[in-house]
């Protein structure tokens, strides 16, 4: 990890280019001649694996929020054990139709509005205070409204689900 300590220690922005799931996004970042590809995990949710209910709509929905948007990343130093890197990702809103918009949309906040994540309570530690209580609200809320996931009431948390589907090494 150490090759990215340098560029973590300020906001990076960069292209998303591809969703791999409800957490997870790739990045193009630097110039054209001299760009390198990120893997990124949404810092702080959990997001219905792709075989799991929901799966795919939890996809759809975050290409809806940022693809082929610029983000920016504000990142901790080490990768989680899939050697991704673990961000906050801030895209512009959709609402903004000016050339430059400011990077407000929180990704991971706007999933669990849509009710298609669950807020990984063991980073809450990592959070402001502030942060947390966007988090919890509006897991609740989204809840609270039946939206996406929550329209199911026996959904599954991905941490439970992924401890009976193990990934084949």
């Amino acid at each position: 990890m150490a090759r990215f300590r340098f560029m973590l220690s300020a906001a990076l922005f960069c292209l998303v280019v591809a969703i791999s799931d409800g957490d997870t996004l790739k990045l193009r970042c630097g110039d054209a001649g001299a760009f390198r590809q990120l893997t990124v995990r949404l810092h702080a949710i959990d997001a219905p694996e792709l075989s799991q209910p929901f799966g795919r709509r939890a996809k759809q929905a975050l290409s809806q929020i940022t693809y082929r948007k610029t983000a920016r990343l504000d990142c901790q130093e080490d990768e989680d054990r899939y050697h991704r890197l673990v961000c906050r990702v801030r895209v512009a809103p959709d609402s903004c139709t000016e050339a430059h918009c400011a990077k407000t949309l929180d990704a991971g906040l706007a999933m669990l509005n849509a009710g298609m994540a669950w807020w990984s309570r063991a980073y809450a530690g990592e959070q402001s205070p502030t942060e947390r209580g966007q988090y919890a609200f509006a897991e609740s809320d989204a809840k609270a409204r039946r939206a996406g996931l929550w329209a199911d009431r026996n959904s599954v948390p991905p941490w439970t689900w992924r401890a009976g589907h193990p990934r084949p090494h």
